[in-house]
């Protein structure tokens, strides 16, 4: 893999340091988008390019050019597999809240290593305390103000919890710190609206295609009584949750089997899932 980790913009040039007044440094006003690559290649590339055109245009950030971002990631990855983060700031402005205008936005890229592999028989999980906030025009959008998520991820250093589940401050379930929530109710799959809070991830749109999915609301009762529950992102893939506090799923209920066949049809839909799902 290249030895370069990271490579940054500024009005489309290349520069070696993202400016103190950055704005996203200051207020987060920003987006990022985290994909799995596959030997130098992004295979949901067009997915995540969409969600970032859709996030842009609802915060009013020019978009950078997406040839410049793939040149950018095709050099950083250097053929290899891994994780690669676009970031999209509005650029440097002055102090207060005020937009500047024109905006010249910062772009930052750069690669990181694969996450360790998935524990069987699935994850363990736990509800975190703090709330999200309900913020419909920002609902839905991998903005970079993720304060929430830090301080519900400070929650727990346990090694034995893998993740943590949250609610808004209305109290219904919303998702995960860093991953989508599904059930299995009745038959049918559901998963939180992120009409009010939440992130579309990537993987999320891609279960939504492949499952009859209800998009609705659920408190944690319908998690805890669910007949299998699992995560997903754009990283990691589907993850099936084996015990959330004293509840335990075991993984040979008709559930899970659903789980394990879908992870089957990802690892078709997307390479780099294959080797560590099949």
């Amino acid at each position: 893999m290249s030895g370069r980790t990271a490579v940054i913009y500024q009005a489309g040039e290349r520069v070696v340091a993202v400016d103190p007044a950055d704005r996203g440094l200051a207020y987060g006003d920003g987006l990022f988008e985290t994909m799995r690559a596959h030997r130098g290649e992004l295979p949901w590339w067009d997915a995540h390019w969409a969600r970032l055109a859709l996030g842009a245009a609802r915060l009013n950030l020019p978009l950078p050019d997406p040839e410049q971002v793939l040149d950018g990631a095709r050099m950083l990855l250097d053929g290899d597999d891994g994780v690669f983060k676009l970031l999209l700031t509005r650029g440097a402005g002055g102090r207060g809240y005020a937009p500047p205008t024109p905006a010249v936005p910062t772009l930052v890229l750069s690669r990181h290593p694969l996450p360790p592999p998935a524990p069987e028989p699935g994850l363990n999980v736990r509800w975190c305390e703090i709330r999200l906030s309900l913020q419909p025009r920002l609902a839905g959008l991998k903005h970079c103000n993720r304060l929430e998520q830090v301080l519900a991820r400070a929650e727990w250093s346990d090694p034995g919890v893998h993740e943590g589940l949250l609610r808004s401050v209305e109290g219904d379930a919303v998702g995960a710190t860093a991953a989508n929530l599904f059930v299995l109710r009745e038959g049918r799959w559901r998963t939180p609206a992120v009409d009010r809070c939440g992130v579309a991830g990537v993987c999320r749109g891609w279960v939504l295609d492949a499952l009859d999915v209800l998009e609705t609301r659920l408190d944690v009762t319908d998690v805890e009584t669910a007949d299998a529950v699992f995560l997903c992102n754009a990283v990691r893939g589907i993850l099936p949750v084996a015990r959330l506090g004293t509840r335990h799923w075991a993984d040979a209920t008709p559930g899970h089997r659903q789980v394990t066949d879908l992870q089957a049809r990802l690892a078709a839909a997307h390479p780099a899932f294959a080797m560590e799902n099949l």
